[in-house]
């Protein structure tokens, strides 16, 4: 089969940033206020995607298992740093390590069975298999995550008396915590049941359409993507519950005592360095733009202070 498909530049990647640019300037229009976010997320995604490409095209042309391992490795830390300090508002204590141990129980597992058996790769760690499959549940674990841990958390913090009902009664923090629990894994479950309910139907998953340009046909495609589907679900379901039972039971400890002392609301601590680092270099912009006329202001104040007093005398 022919590849026809067209060699992409950076003058493609700009031409695309426009869509970007528009949703900018849609937001700045409606006082949306996330024409920022919007830009700073476009910049990440160059950024990364293309620190991604480098290192993956590496990864392909050596075809070594450790190195497989060693971009699975990294994909789990990258991805819990992001459900720990960017998608969740509130983190309780240990949050960064328990999440990763969550991710690398959920991801890891499904992901080397998904590919060895029911995909019937061998060995099941071909760079161009089981990379993009890894990424792909990765990034429908740190949805989930987010989800159930800010839902979890916005309880805790605004309805604990719910809970405090419960261990009054005398009730374990297992039973204590279980409805909480269950809603915030079943709201975390909702977005990947909904994309199942529709794909196909209505949407043509990316991985289908990647696998069809690849060459395969249409058939295995559909195949293909009816399995990653399953793995991401078992994988989000794996990693959102361990991620549950870590948030739950710091949040109540062993003598069933409520501890909102453990939930951290504010920033990340480095994100409030850069903020205030940001605050410092801003005032001194505008401490630089402002210093003639100060100077100007400080001058004519003592020319009328001078001529009040010689007027005075």
């Amino acid at each position: 089969m022919i590849d026809s498909s067209p060699t992409l530049t950076w003058t493609n990647v700009l031409i695309g940033l426009l869509f970007i640019l528009f949703d900018s300037l849609l937001s700045l229009v409606l006082g949306l206020g996330i024409g920022g976010s919007l830009m700073v997320a476009a910049g990440r995604c160059v950024l990364q995607l293309s620190v991604m490409g480098l290192i993956l095209d590496r990864v392909f042309a050596s075809n070594n298992v450790w190195g497989v391992f060693g971009i699975a490795a990294l994909l789990n830390v990258l991805g819990a740093f992001e459900a720990t300090y960017n998608k969740s508002k509130r983190r309780f204590s240990n949050m960064f390590p328990l999440i990763l141990a969550s991710m690398l129980s959920g991801t890891v597992p499904i992901s080397v069975l998904g590919t060895r058996f029911a995909m019937s790769q061998n060995p099941f760690w071909r760079p161009d298999q089981y990379v993009p499959i890894i990424g792909m549940i990765l990034g429908n674990a740190i949805s989930a995550i987010g989800i159930a841990l800010n839902t979890v958390h916005k309880e805790f913090s605004e309805n604990r008396d719910k809970v405090e009902t419960y261990l009054a009664f005398g009730a374990s923090r297992f039973e204590a915590c279980k409805p909480v629990g269950k809603e915030a894994l079943k709201l975390a479950l909702l977005p990947t049941v909904n994309q199942m309910s529709v794909i196909g139907l209505i949407s043509i998953p990316g991985m289908m359409t990647g696998a069809i340009v690849g060459g395969k046909s249409v058939e295995q495609a559909a195949r293909l993507q009816m399995i990653i589907m399953f793995m991401i679900s078992a994988s989000s379901a794996l990693c959102t519950l361990l991620a549950l039972f870590f948030s739950l039971t710091t949040l109540v400890d062993s003598r069933c005592r409520i501890r909102l002392d453990r939930l951290d609301s504010r920033k990340p601590i480095f994100y409030r360095y850069r903020d205030l680092a940001g605050e410092k270099i801003w005032k001194g912009l505008k401490g630089l733009k402002c210093w003639g006329r100060k100077e100007s202001g400080s001058e004519e104040e003592r020319r009328g202070l001078l001529d009040g007093t010689s007027r005075d005398e």
